[in-house]
């Protein structure tokens, strides 16, 4: 947290022809010379293709492939261990955070890869003392370890962010280096980390500066990684996608294999602090680069998002933060192929103090304790992790229904997108082979056919074979 296309397939699919009869019910003047034809074209083209898109039937949400969503899916979570140095102020340790991962069931992690620790005086390049933390975590194995290439080297003039050629250089060799250093561990580079919101109050942090690292940058991660994905943007709140739609008009989506982004909305209005939110944000993410790449499936990675739990006015209590994180684990299922991964901000509280945002946006307190949010992950992700394919459904206004398909049953999720409006719900046929739980309910579940309460809080239903649940919802308040 800062302060904080496929050869000649189209988006349509298989390249084919418009003929003349529809560019004509499209308003098009066919009468016009060959160049101002193709244009229009084009043009047509991309109006179908968003009108397709604003309707779903260019990639509806459950057409994914065949593997389970574990396969195909990433839930990673963000830790500390590549700041600080030998020993961190934040309270991360290896050995602990490796155990809270293991507890949680993700299948990556995100941390920073930083270039000042990274190359030591003398321009001496690999691991060492003031990074090792970061090399026990990433040699455990414990995740697919994402790594922020990024930040100035106090050594390095003009390099905060890199803006002359020597500067660039001299970052190309470490993030070169760096990415030889981990290719072994299946990794995932990011460059630079919310560069955007330096480009506030900083005229260096530009676009064009970040595209012209970008350009330099690639080909040597991929000569020393090859199969390592380069994403780039990690982009943090971008108001009216400005800094989005000024990269998009770059050739970056063509040089990168993906794009990032971070997505919080805890300083919105209490209304705003929510799943829902976050989610119809990272759909119309996902819009605006489909549109301008041409391509639906264009990966996306979402490297941060979360929801703090301080005493302060921004923020959210321990328990709507939990039930946040597992409706959008539940939701990630019937998200496309373009989603590859989601990063929940962070591990552990990185402080103490209760009213301080930045201290309390952790899964486990500083002390590492659990906030309810560790069983909500862990459980809504064994849930959903098998799933073959997935459909989200709005039963009711503000209710979110999620169908899964995992082959050997048929799982259903329900929950209020709204933490003011609650529902009552019930199996409309009494299922002999339903199991109805709520997130972490640790009494028995409901019997099926029974009214039972409906929260933010999502309710499980599983059922064996290929029964498919159907539900009653009403209002309750």
């Amino acid at each position: 947290m800062g302060a904080r296309g496929q050869g000649r397939l189209t988006q349509f699919g298989p390249q084919k022809r418009i003929s003349l009869v529809e560019l004509t019910r499209a308003g098009v003047d066919t009468s016009v010379t060959e160049p101002k034809r193709k244009r229009a074209l084009r043009r047509f083209r991309m109006l179908m293709f968003g009108l397709c898109a604003a309707t779903g039937l260019s990639y509806p949400a459950n057409a994914q492939t065949a593997q389970p969503l574990d396969q195909r899916f990433l839930l990673g979570v963000g830790t500390h261990q590549g700041l600080g140095g030998v020993t961190s102020a934040r309270g991360y340790v290896p050995a602990t955070a490796i155990k809270q991962m293991k507890e949680l069931g993700v299948t990556a992690f995100r941390d920073d890869f930083p270039w000042s620790d990274f190359e030591l005086p003398g321009k001496r390049l690999g691991f060492n003392a003031l990074n090792g933390r970061l090399e026990t975590q990433i040699r455990s194995g414990v995740g697919i370890p994402l790594l922020i290439l990024g930040a100035g080297h106090h050594l390095v003039p003009n390099s905060d962010p890199p803006t002359t050629d020597e500067a660039r250089q001299r970052f190309v060799t470490y993030a070169a280096a760096a990415a030889q250093a981990v290719a072994a561990r299946q990794p995932i580079f990011e460059l630079w980390n919310e560069y955007n919101l330096r480009a506030r109050a900083e005229p260096q942090f530009t676009v064009e500066n970040y595209v012209t690292l970008a350009r330099l940058v690639q080909p040597a991660v991929k000569q020393a990684a090859p199969s390592a994905p380069f994403v780039v943007g990690a982009l943090g709140d971008d108001p009216g996608w400005k800094w989005t739609d000024a990269l998009l008009k770059t050739d970056l989506p063509r040089i990168a294999d993906g794009m990032s982004i971070h997505i919080y909305n805890h300083c919105l209005p209490p209304a705003g602090r929510t799943a829902a939110e976050a989610i119809e944000r990272l759909e119309n993410f996902h819009q605006r680069v489909a549109q301008a790449t041409g391509n639906p499936n264009y990966p996306i990675y979402l490297t941060e998002t979360g929801w703090p739990t301080p005493t302060a006015k921004c923020g959210v209590n321990e328990q709507l933060s939990a039930d946040n994180m597992a409706q959008i684990i539940l939701w990630s299922s019937t998200a496309g192929p373009w989603l590859k991964g989601i990063w929940l901000y962070e591990l552990k509280d990185s402080g103490t103090k209760p009213g301080e945002l930045e201290d309390n946006f952790g899964i486990y307190h500083f002390d590492n304790s659990p906030k309810p949010a560790v069983c909500s992950i862990r459980e809504s992700w064994a849930f959903i992790r098998t799933s073959l394919k997935a459909a989200r459904t709005t039963p009711m206004p503000g209710v979110a229904q999620i169908r899964s398909d995992s082959g050997s049953e048929t799982k259903v999720a329900l929950w209020s997108e709204n933490p003011s409006k609650r529902f009552e719900v019930r199996l409309k046929n009494a299922e002999p082979n339903a199991e109805i739980s709520y997130v972490c309910q640790q009494a028995p579940g409901p019997a099926a056919g029974a009214w039972t309460a409906l929260s933010t809080t999502p309710l499980l239903v599983s059922v064996k074979g290929t029964t498919v649940p159907d539900f009653e919802i009403r209002p309750s308040n």
